[in-house]
């Protein structure tokens, strides 16, 4: 399988006078052409700033990035600004962000901000924005293009970004938390939806999300985040069966079931991830693991197992 994405100790700083705050910390994994990888964590670990640090869309010009991103066989951290703008959307990576409302224009209709991701005459594109609009499940999408995002329900303007994230035919869709304050009816609608326009179309997915119970069957392999660093990785059903990490382990327990006694209490996770400023040295989920002992405060080795499964853990 060709790989599409190679990503190597990753690291994303940003300086403020004499404070340096490191959100992503030598990050690695890699995506095959056609293949889905999910990134899961609580808020505040580092994955959405992964995800735009591929191709410079850090909120600060001043942040500083470092390690290795090749996509296509180009690296990425060492295209211009201008290249890196032609990359993003047509032909390579496109993204899905988690607040539509935010990142759609609220005085551009619907279909002249999906026509900026499209080439060609003006009546070409009008075909090309209705069909994307009805491809995404919008009813009347010639209405829909004419309409503006306040028009909108929460739930199909997320589906007017994906329209628009497909606009561009991308290699890559990148899906940063995409049900973020929608009902659960619709989250599994735009769930279902990206899973079913990513194995039509062939692309890669980079699926950004907090919760570990969704990641099954949506994804071929997981990537655990904690504190800025990849904690665990392996084939989604080989993590959710027997998870290596003491975190990866307290997510699972923290996600309710359909199986098993209905009084069964969710467990949680003590405290809370720490500030980015102030990472702990060693093990960064030390002070929040049940295991922990005087071996945590030295920063632990990453275990592979030699068949695709990794954990950063003293004892994993």
């Amino acid at each position: 399988m060709d790989e599409l994405l190679s990503v190597e100790n990753l690291t994303v700083r940003f300086r403020r006078g004499d404070v340096v705050t490191t959100p992503v910390r030598e990050v690695s994994f890699a995506l095959a052409a056609g293949k889905r990888l999910a990134i899961v964590g609580e808020s505040g670990g580092g994955k959405s700033m992964t995800a735009l640090a591929l191709t410079g869309l850090s909120p600060t010009d001043r942040a500083e990035r470092s390690g290795r991103v090749r996509f296509l066989g180009r690296e990425l951290l060492a295209l211009p600004a201008d290249e890196l703008r032609g990359l993003r959307g047509r032909g390579g990576i496109a993204y899905v962000f988690q607040d539509p409302a935010a990142a759609l224009n609220p005085v551009m209709r619907i279909g002249a901000q999906i026509a900026e991701c499209l080439d060609g005459p003006s009546a070409g594109r009008r075909r090309e924005i209705v069909r994307l609009l009805g491809r995404v499940g919008l009813p009347d999408p010639e209405a829909a293009a004419r309409a503006y995002p306040c028009a909108f329900s929460g739930g199909m303007q997320q589906r007017a970004m994906v329209a628009m994230a497909l606009a561009g035919r991308p290699r890559l869709l990148v899906a940063d938390e995409p049900t973020t304050a929608l009902d659960v009816t619709t989250q599994r609608q735009v769930l279902d939806l990206v899973e079913q326009l990513v194995r039509e179309s062939g692309m890669s997915l980079l699926l950004i999300t907090h919760n570990l119970g969704i990641v099954a069957g949506r994804a071929d392999r997981v990537a655990v985040m904690y504190a800025g660093q990849v904690v665990e990785t392996g084939p989604v059903a080989e993590v959710l069966r027997r998870p290596w990490h003491p975190y990866t382990a307290g997510l699972l327990a923290a996600v309710p079931r359909l199986d098993g006694p209905r009084d069964r209490p969710l467990a949680g996770i003590a405290g809370s991830v720490p500030s980015p400023d102030a990472w702990p040295a060693g093990c960064a989920f030390q002070d929040r693991c049940p295991r922990q002992d005087d071996t945590c405060r030295q920063p632990p080795p990453v275990r592979d197992d030699g068949a695709g499964r990794q954990a950063r853990c003293w004892r994993p």
